[in-house]
């Protein structure tokens, strides 16, 4: 029997559903509602629309056959209604109504439903900053935001930009602001590093140091106190700095928009978000939601999560729309993932990182492996650098954080590993995973393999390690003389540093260590250096048979070291 399918909310969860529920049951009405007639655009594309990479905001909303998704597109190509300009203000679940509101004329009308979508998506955090109502503020939460932001920075009159908050909208953002247009931009964070919780501390810092070469500045660990301006922006106060700004945009994160669920009596999470189950079916058997405005099953921790992601609610929009007809489609819930791309590398997750795993309650580590994305005697190849978040006891892997180059190199890995961590995969499945192989593409023991054998050391107490991070500490406190630093490496890596320290700075080749065994003490703490970890990690097993068991291998080498920024 043919119904009316309402759904809220037009921009990327809503489309998806109508036009598969509509492919199901053609004879079914649908009808979709947004606030503003820029409907059905991907907005991961935004900051892309901003630099410039992208011409024009029709680019985003149109399809792969170059059609504008549009009112008349849907009417016409796919037999679904759109009522554009008009806001969902109420549901009346005992009517089965909408009241909704024309945003022009302020008239209210009722909207008939048998099965309902909400699709309502995100609203920006922004922060209570006075000043944030001044003229050049901006947030990124809709294409309309975007539009306004380029044709500001289009005449010209921007010469500083101030992006608050470090994480993936910001950062995509600073590069924008700085790639193309130009833009002086500075990056101000209130933690102590970029892409707080989704990466560690020294990943971040290799981010922020590639951004930094390409002009991008960043003040960690300081908190905006106010934005000052006659009318239009011109300074941004910190609570330790005064900078310059003809523009700021607030990149602080995005929360669940559930206030229209919460209104209506729908189950409703206390911090926020529609609780759904796996069918994505609300309290209410005749109300679904998807998208940004809903928590899932977080596939890793077994506990309602938030994951905004364009790609997640396009796959939960064919779900929902399977079943309003009547079917039993399922969405499992997430790991939760996200890539980037910052100027020449890139960066990404997927599960857990270490902060989030011991936020999550659980006993982790982690562990840094350097090494090519392709065979190393292929000519065209990078380093790679991943991190595995493990769980001490049990092995399990928890996550995977990773950065590289730019291209496909980084994303085959995460993607690798994503799908599995569902089925809690230990760290010799990651060492025995099977992938594909060739030297353009990757190395017979790929990157991965090696992420997980190496993990799997670590766990068994063969391989004990110190951090670049904690190693660069080691070191600037050397005069101390509680640490020997011993390289590993031939003489050609180990020489400039030998030179520059003889009284630190010790060189015995891994392959020599044997027959020069003397020239170890046995009562101090050894660093072991090498290019990557690998000639270090054998190093420690020889000294390990050898009897001399206080040695740290320095996870990544002095590939990582310098990645960070730090000059030894």
């Amino acid at each position: 029997m043919p119904q009316h399918v309402v759904i809220i909310g037009a921009v990327a969860l809503g489309p998806k559903v109508g036009c598969r529920f509509k492919r199901l049951e053609p004879e079914s009405k649908v009808t979709m509602i947004d606030q503003t007639d820029l409907i059905s655009y991907g907005g991961c594309g935004i900051p892309y629309f901003v630099s410039g990479d992208i011409s024009s905001p029709d680019e985003l909303q149109s399809t792969s056959f170059h059609m504008l998704r549009d009112k008349q597109f849907f009417k016409e190509a796919k037999d679904i209604d759109v009522i554009t300009k008009k806001r969902a203000l109420q549901i009346q679940r005992d009517k089965k109504v909408v009241v909704l509101q024309d945003l022009g004329a302020g008239d209210r009308e009722e909207l008939a439903y048998d099965q309902l979508v909400i699709a309502t998506g995100s609203t920006p955090t922004v922060p209570q900053i006075q000043g944030r109502d001044l003229q050049g503020v901006y947030v990124v939460a809709s294409l309309d935001d975007a539009i306004k932001i380029r044709n500001d920075v289009a005449t010209g009159k921007v010469g500083n930009a101030v992006i608050i908050g470090a994480g993936a909208i910001g950062l995509e953002m600073a590069e924008a602001m700085t790639d193309l247009w130009g833009i002086e931009t500075t990056v101000v964070e209130i933690t102590n590093q970029i892409l707080p919780g989704l990466v560690s501390k020294n990943l971040a810092t290799m981010a922020q140091r590639h951004m930094e070469e390409n002009g991008i500045n960043f003040l960690l660990s300081q908190e905006v106190l106010r934005l000052e301006g006659e009318g239009r922006v011109e300074r941004v106060i910190t609570k330790y700095e005064t900078l310059k700004a003809d523009m700021v945009i607030l990149a602080t994160g995005v929360k669940p928009n559930d206030q229209l669920a919460r209104e209506a009596g729908l189950a409703v999470d206390r911090q926020g978000g529609i609780l759904v189950d796996e069918h994505l079916r609300t309290s209410d058997p005749s109300i679904y939601a998807g998208g940004d405005c809903v928590l899932i099953k977080n596939l890793i921790t077994g506990k309602p999560s938030y994951f905004p992601s364009g790609s997640l609610a396009n796959r939960q929009g064919r779900v929902i729309g399977t079943n309003l007809a009547g079917g039993q489609a399922r969405f499992e819930g997430a790991v939760g993932t996200f890539i980037i791309k910052l100027f020449d590398i890139s960066v990404g997750s997927v599960g857990l990182s270490l902060a989030k795993a011991k936020q999550e309650g659980f006993d982790a580590l982690n562990t840094l492996v350097v090494q090519f994305d392709r065979a190393h005697f292929y000519p065209e190849k990078d380093l790679m650098y991943l991190e595995l978040t493990i769980e001490k006891r049990s092995g399990r892997v928890l996550g995977m954080q990773g950065l590289g180059s730019k291209g496909d190199g980084l994303l085959a890995r995460l993607s690798a590993v994503a799908p599995i961590l569902k089925y809690s995969p230990s760290v010799a499945d990651i060492g025995n995973l099977e992938l594909p192989y060739s030297p353009p593409f990757s190395a017979a023991m790929d990157i991965l393999n090696a992420l997980g054998n190496t993990a799997e050391n670590l766990l068994e107490g063969r391989n004990r390690v110190v951090d670049p991070d904690e190693f660069v500490r080691w070191w600037n406190q050397r005069g101390n003389g509680e640490t020997f630093f011993l390289d590993c490496r031939g003489w050609g890596n180990a020489q400039p540093f030998v030179e520059k320290y003889p009284d630190h700075w010790i060189s015995i080749p891994q392959d020599e260590l044997r027959q020069r065994i003397t020239e170890v003490p046995r009562d101090k703490k050894i660093a072991l250096i090498c290019n990557t970890g690998v000639r270090s990690y054998e190093a420690q097993i020889t000294l390990d048979q050898i009897g001399i068991k206080d040695t740290y291998n320095l996870q990544g080498g002095m590939a990582a070291v310098k990645k960070l920024g730090e000059e030894i």
